[in-house]
């Protein structure tokens, strides 16, 4: 899915050499930009986190970072899109699906936690940065509201009712795995991992739609 132009600008030019030898993951400088920024914004925040800190924890001039994203919005703006881009298009694709709509929950589901939870950094919890509230950052919120919305969509055909409340806790579920993995970052988790407890967020969303948990009755 394009991202827009504020979040993913042509680069320009080959930029200048390297301070030292690649030290990211990524097969471009400008992979190797995002994945510092990921490590440096999901750690200190993004007001904590400079340009300057950026380029060096990729081991380049801060200059030639500017080849490749014009500002360091524009690099927050390309790693919120790429925690919704993928689950997204697969939402798009399960929507006109023609298989039981409880099934195509279940499956955006597992796409979406595992992408969630096993992800290098946990970008999910930049949701919760105040910046992200700001209009430059609205096409995100967009495209994360669309996800919501068809979870929502297939939480109601599963339901055969569309104002049961439970059709907007499916996406909250998922998304509470962003919390997991922060709890398990600070040793909160206990023996248990984000990733390990995936399948029974998948299960909790099942047993959700398919009993009459919390429905009143």
């Amino acid at each position: 899915m394009p991202t827009g132009p504020s979040a993913a600008p042509t680069p320009i030019g080959r930029g200048r050499p390297r301070l030292v030898p690649a030290r990211r993951r990524g097969q471009t400088a400008r992979e190797e930009i995002l994945d510092a920024a990921a490590e440096l914004f999901t750690r200190h925040g993004y007001t904590g986190t400079s340009t300057r800190m950026i380029a060096e924890a990729v081991g380049i001039r801060q200059a030639s970072m500017y080849h490749y994203f014009r500002t360091k919005d524009d690099i927050l703006a390309t790693l919120l899109e790429t925690t919704v881009v993928a689950s997204l298009e697969r939402a798009r694709e399960l929507l006109g699906g023609d298989e039981p709509a409880l099934t195509r929950l279940l499956e955006l589901a597992r796409f979406d936690v595992d992408q969630l939870a096993r992800s290098r950094w946990n970008l999910g919890a930049l949701y919760l940065l105040p910046e992200v509230a700001d209009q430059r950052f609205a096409e995100f919120r967009s495209d994360r509201q669309e996800l919501a919305d068809s979870y929502a969509a297939l939480a109601a055909a599963a339901l055969g009712d569309d104002t049961d409340q439970r059709t907007l806790l499916p996406f909250r579920l998922v998304e509470s795995v962003i919390m997991m993995r922060a709890d398990e970052q600070r040793g909160e988790l206990g023996e248990h991992t984000a990733a390990g407890l995936a399948a029974t967020v998948v299960d909790a969303i099942e047993m959700l739609v398919e009993h009459r948990i919390g429905a009143g009755s």
